[in-house]
């Protein structure tokens, strides 16, 4: 009989440990992978925007950026070179890469069972008997629901893989606006200087005639005004061509504003804008947002099914167990644990991962119809923005020439007056700022609209976790 519980007992004790080797085959099939989750960024960063990102973890990889950035300083600095450098030098950027990272090692720790556990105890009675016990054990329930865990893991990551993407998207779209902002910007002071320096030639020759008695003190005092208007007007556009740069300056994450030279004048318009069926070809299920929100959604689902299975089984413990009793032979069994639901069913937990689920159903449906009306109000305002663009290229500055020209002919027939020729030019000055401002709007709202058919990442809440807590377990010994 002894014989035969030793035998049952040693086909227990074999199944146990080929438990335990397949729970560690499986916890050894959860690492790290070899991009750390930077493909999809990657792949997206060359498709979209035919550029290349860096994730630096090392000296290697920051000795690669500085060596690629000075390059690209070496020269005049292009649109498509800026945004270049804000993908490898950003610090916020490679900053949100470590999200990567965070969420990988989130994954990576659900694909793995918890640390068995060992208890060992001793004790001795008045009569000098001894008691010794030990114990070994893992939870059981840690192993069961591996899977799911790591399913709601996988999501998450997935859904942190898109949340990067799109924050690289967004730093890209960002810094192609404040190149924009900053050539705009010097053009604007280019034309304000020459404003200021016509005004200033207007108001030393009223001063001059008004000293000969050719000319009234209020002709004169209006030009003065005008003159420091101009000055006025000037030293603005200074201090914003300032800003400008400065912002283009800590998007490409570089240490000095004058690091960097920028082309003279902003790019022409495009030949033909962009059309509502180009528009159309663009799906919404490429938005980095909706698929986002869609894959933190099914984590919260796979969260909900584990919540289910492990409602009324918390903590559920399987072990060896040795006991020492003094002069007794040693004793051999086996030690289960677990919680009893008395006080609390479950349900609780089983509600609130629903509740949540709900929520995020929800959140899908609302970036939805956000995104929807997102891409119509862009286009819009990209249309607008061209058709105004090039209203001033092919109406108003050609026409403020012509005026300009005939006014120089009238001059030069003694017609008009150098007064009148002086106020024709700042107002065809003025028409080339308003140009400007114009061909600089079109180019930001052009850059709108390619972010609104990627994919806003505000509402990603990158930086916290993009799904419920994970359910924890007691057991093993954590």
């Amino acid at each position: 009989m002894n014989a035969v519980k030793y035998s049952c007992c040693a086909g227990r004790g074999k199944r146990l440990l080929a438990l335990m080797l397949a729970a560690t085959v499986l916890a050894g099939c959860a690492s790290f992978s070899e991009d750390r989750g930077l493909g999809l960024a990657q792949q997206t960063a060359k498709e979209r925007l035919g550029k290349d990102i860096t994730w630096v973890r090392s000296e290697a990889d920051a000795d690669s950026v500085k060596t690629k950035v000075q390059a690209l300083l070496g020269k005049p600095l292009s649109a498509d070179d800026a945004v270049q450098i804000a993908l490898y030098n950003n610090p916020g950027l490679q900053a949100t890469y470590a999200e990567l990272g965070i969420s990988e090692s989130d994954l990576v720790s659900a694909g793995r069972i918890d640390n068995p556990r060992f208890i060992f105890m001793r004790a001795i009675n008045r009569e000098s008997d001894v008691k010794i016990e030990s114990l070994l054990s893992f939870g059981v329930m840690s192993l069961i629901t591996l899977p799911m865990r790591m399913e709601a893991a996988g999501r998450r990551f997935e859904a942190t893989r898109r949340g990067v993407t799109s924050e690289m998207l967004r730093t890209a779209s960002e810094t192609r606006k404040a190149w924009v902002a900053a050539v705009a910007a010097a053009q604007t002071v280019q034309y304000m200087a020459q404003v200021k320096e016509s005004a200033e030639a207007g108001a030393e020759l009223a001063r001059r005639m008004a000293r000969a008695g050719n000319f009234s003190k209020l002709s004169q005092m209006r030009e003065h005004a005008f003159y420091a208007d101009a000055t006025t007007q000037l030293a603005r556009a200074q201090q914003a061509a300032v800003s400008a740069r400065e912002q283009l300056t800590r998007l490409m994450g570089l240490p000095d504003a004058q690091a960097f030279r920028l082309p003279e004048r902003l790019p022409d318009l495009p030949a033909a804008p962009r059309t509502e069926a180009d528009i159309a070809k663009e799906t919404m299920n490429e938005r980095l947002d909706i698929t986002a929100a869609r894959y933190e959604a099914e984590a919260l689902a796979a969260t909900l099914g584990l919540t289910k299975v492990t409602r009324f089984t918390n903590v559920f413990e399987i072990g060896r167990a040795r006991v020492d009793e003094g002069r007794e032979p040693r004793k051999w069994g086996w030690e289960v644990a677990f919680e009893i639901p008395i006080f609390d069913f479950g349900g609780a937990r089983v509600a609130g991962a629903e509740a949540r689920y709900m929520q995020a159903a929800e959140r899908i449906r609302e970036t939805a119809v956000t995104a929807s009306s997102e891409v119509r109000e862009t286009y819009s305002a990209y249309r607008t923005q061209h058709d105004l663009a090039r209203h001033y290229r092919e109406e108003i500055v050609p026409l403020r020439k012509k005026i300009s020209d005939q006014m120089l002919l009238r001059y030069n027939g003694m017609l008009k007056s150098v007064f009148e020729l002086l106020a024709d030019a700042r107002e065809q000055v003025m028409a080339v700022n308003g140009a400007i401002e114009a061909q600089r709007d079109f180019w930001m709202a052009e850059a709108d609209l390619q972010m609104a058919l990627i994919g806003k990442p505000s509402a990603l809440g990158l930086g916290k976790p993009l799904a419920s807590t994970p359910v924890k377990y007691a057991g093993g010994g954590h």
